[in-house]
């Protein structure tokens, strides 16, 4: 959606992340939300964009999971991604709202992704390069809808935490979806790159097929 297909990044277009979220994905529908109060320290953090104040994870655990979750949804031409969106310090929050299970559930997956890269390229996730990241995630996403493994199924939850809470970010509604509030239309006009162009109306790009 926001760029050719030309290389092997494990992407999530724009598009397919807004469907997910009504849909879910796989395993992870059962994801809880982020309560009102969790919500409101969110927007604060964004706010503030001051230090991580982590109430769950260690400073090691949540660099990993910011690269993972810039991996997922990285910055382009459009809007930040969601390391910038703050997303690592949304996922966070909610485990801090949720039982022990799920925090296990996390910090198992996060230090499954350290093995596999302490194992294949001999460092920890957070410190690797991109083509290294992109590799760890071309593997541990080929089984989206029936994940085989832990790893594989701790992707599919965290990609569908990244893409809630980056739509739930202020750069997520207001630079990506560029909603600017309620305002009176005198007609809806959609997106014209359906019709095969770029759209004046909200700044999406068309992509050549």
């Amino acid at each position: 959606m926001q760029r050719a297909a030309a290389s092997s990044r494990v992407e999530v277009s724009r598009r397919v992340a807004l469907k997910a979220i009504g849909a879910g994905i796989g395993a992870a529908a059962a994801l809880p939300w982020l309560s009102d109060a969790g919500l409101l320290a969110f927007a604060r953090v964004q706010e503030t964009n001051g230090p991580p104040q982590l109430k769950v994870l260690s400073p090691p655990q949540f660099e990993a999971l910011e690269v993972l979750v810039e991996a997922i949804i990285p910055a382009d031409d459009r809007s930040p991604g969601a390391k910038q969106a703050r997303v690592a310090d949304y996922v966070d929050l909610l485990l801090s709202e949720n039982d022990r299970e799920l925090t296990l559930q996390w910090i198992g997956g996060l230090a499954a992704l350290d093995a596999e890269a302490m194992l294949r390229f001999h460092a920890p996730f957070s410190r690797l390069g991109a083509d290294h990241v992109d590799a760890i995630l071309q593997s541990i996403s080929h089984n989206e809808k029936a994940p085989r493994t832990a790893l594989e199924a701790f992707f599919v939850m965290a990609k569908e935490a990244t893409i809630r809470g980056y739509y739930t970010s202020a750069t997520g509604i207001h630079e990506e979806l560029r909603y600017k509030g309620n305002q009176f239309l005198r007609e809806f006009v959609g997106c014209e790159t359906e019709d095969g162009r770029d759209c004046p109306h909200c700044g999406q790009k068309h992509l050549q097929p």
